[in-house]
């Protein structure tokens, strides 16, 4: 070892390195003492950037003379490549002897690059993660009409009786019931609620409702009515007002003077034999009680269902004609193609009926949306050359659609494959074009989520907390959004924004490598390797890179750190 430590004063600034729009920025200084050189003839001083996959070396740094030392500062800026990452750079001093291959000492100033812009999910497949879904369709909006409706069945009994007598007005609640199914098959709410009237006929046992319900499910279930256990809810009311006062809503036979009596008693938030009591001392309330009562002795069937989106048969069987034959016309319309390949689950049924509809119609709807199948197709491949075929075949079925019509949509899907093959800056002016031809909220909110990580990833980060001014739902969304309050320091919205990416899907680590990020930059080190530990479980990839991440390095030498990524290996075999 030297004697002397004549890399003792020298740094980098800043002391770790960082990725910035597409580069690494540094500068290097320090001094290096002549006395204790030994006199030392044309001293060079020198850098080198290594990884395990790949190294950069340096030209020499000038070294300017002084009294007792020589002094030196550089700057660089050098475009960043993945390997470096992963790689350290170190300061090489050399004495200027003759040949000398090994330098004299070595100092490394700093380790890996601080790369958390690229974290930004901006729709890149990464191995053991959900495929993101990329890509806009032109839509009708029928997949996303709330067309629900609810309805209700009641099925009457006699006083005290638990079975289902088969009159004409219990056959005809069932018909009607079974119509309604058939009309609305996706069934979103299925209740049954089994009542009992306060008569005496009914008697006092709470269990009669109960039973009622239990024998309608029954006769539903006889008569092939299917019944989804996670949709359908069996219960009963009983010493409850609440049916009555439904009943009273409808009847007509009393004067509005007459009903706010009852309201008033039915309302007023006694306890059910209290009330009672007081009902009973209204005028008129046996005449009303007799017409009333008897219809709680029931069941009532409450749906709330909607129709299947898409064609209906004859429709269906028109569609299907079409695709098998070489017509160039279709008893269908554009609505109906659109919406048969917008209600048609598989990428591959969607690609043959836009494919077929940029055969009958000219509109920008199926060369777009076909784009877009073709785009997630190229998600789902792990070959690069198919890939970029499928990508290269999205844009040329996007540039048809442009040439159609000016679509925001079709803008979109042209900037998202730009993204995809890292040509950022060009896909950012696609996505700022799209972003001011439409006031719709929800294409904004998928546009601006894309813009504004590609805000990250270009360093505008306090613009990029703008773009995500939008309520989401989507676990990448919030992820994005808490990276752009980090990278601009605002660590309160940052932790908000992370948790939020949490709690929306909790096997989806970033959020918590977020929320350790956020730990580590506050020196909180308890609390950023219980997120790191839960982060890293959910991913190999979040594994591989916080081993790296020059933001843990404090905490990497720890036992605990160790501890979280090798649980296997003991403390003592390190």
């Amino acid at each position: 070892m030297p004697e002397t430590d004549f890399l003792k004063d020298s740094k980098v600034t800043p002391g770790k390195l960082e990725f910035f729009r597409d580069s690494v920025r540094f500068e290097v200084s320090g001094t290096i003492p002549i006395e204790s050189a030994l006199s030392p003839r044309s001293p060079k001083l020198s850098l080198l950037f290594k990884s395990s996959e790949n190294f950069m070396r340096f030209e020499d740094i000038e070294l300017t003379k002084k009294v007792a030392e020589y002094e030196y500062k550089k700057s660089y800026v050098i475009a960043y490549e993945p390997w470096m990452e992963g790689a350290f750079l170190e300061a090489q001093f050399f004495q200027g002897k003759k040949a000398q291959i090994e330098p004299y000492q070595k100092k490394i100033l700093s380790r890996g690059v601080i790369t958390t812009p690229l974290l930004a999910k901006i729709g890149n497949v990464n191995p053991d993660e959900p495929i993101p879904q990329v890509g806009l369709f032109i839509s009708t909006g029928v997949m996303d009409a709330d067309l629900s409706r609810s309805q209700e069945f009641l099925l009457k009994f006699d006083a005290g009786s638990s079975t289902i007598k088969m009159n004409a007005a219990n056959k005809k609640a069932i018909a009607d019931l079974k119509s309604f199914l058939t009309e609305n098959s996706s069934v979103m709410s299925f209740r049954i609620t089994g009542t009992q009237s306060p008569e005496a006929s009914e008697g006092k046992s709470s269990k009669l409702g109960m039973d009622r319900a239990e024998a309608v499910k029954k006769l539903l279930l006889e008569s092939n009515v299917s019944l989804k256990e996670n949709v359908t809810e069996i219960k009963s009311r009983t010493n409850d007002w609440f049916d009555f006062r439904l009943q009273l809503r409808g009847y007509d036979k009393l004067f509005t003077q007459r009903k706010d009596q009852y309201y008033a008693v039915l309302l007023d938030g006694s306890d059910y034999q209290s009330q009672s009591q007081s009902l009973k001392k209204i005028t008129g309330f046996t005449q009303v009680a007799s017409e009333l009562f008897p219809g709680l002795r029931a069941a009532k069937i409450e749906v709330v269902a909607k129709p299947l989106p898409g064609l209906n048969q004859v429709q269906s069987a028109l569609l299907q004609r079409a695709l098998e034959e070489k017509s160039a016309s279709s008893d269908l319309d554009l609505v109906d193609w659109a919406i048969a390949g917008e209600t048609t689950p598989r990428l591959e049924d969607k690609a043959k009926i836009y494919s077929k509809m940029t055969e009958l119609f000219r509109s920008a709807i199926p060369y777009n949306n076909l784009a877009v199948v073709k785009m997630r197709q190229a998600q789902r491949t792990l070959d690069q050359a198919t890939k970029t075929k499928l990508w290269e075949e999205a844009n040329e079925l996007l540039y048809q659609a442009s040439k159609i019509a000016t679509d925001p949509y079709v803008l979109h899907n042209q900037g998202q494959i730009l993204v995809l093959q890292g040509k950022t800056w060009e896909a950012y002016k696609k996505l700022s074009d799209a972003s001011v031809l439409t006031r719709n909220q929800d294409f904004l909110k998928y546009n601006e989520s894309l813009r504004g990580a590609l805000d990250i990833m270009r360093g505008d980060y306090k613009l990029a907390t703008l773009r995500f001014d939008y309520t989401y739902s989507e676990p990448k969304d919030f992820f994005n959004k808490g990276l752009a309050y980090f990278l601009s320091k605002d660590y309160a919205n940052a932790t908000l924004s992370f948790e939020e990416s949490v709690m929306s899907g909790r096997n989806y680590g970033y959020g918590f490598y977020g929320l350790a990020m956020v730990a580590a930059q506050s020196a909180q080190t308890e609390v950023a390797l219980l997120q790191l530990e839960k982060a890293i479980n959910a991913s190999e990839l979040i594994y591989q890179k916080a081993l790296v991440d020059p933001i843990f390095e404090e905490i990497r030498s720890s036992d605990e750190f160790f501890q979280i990524f090798r649980p296997s290996v003991s403390i003592n075999e390190k």
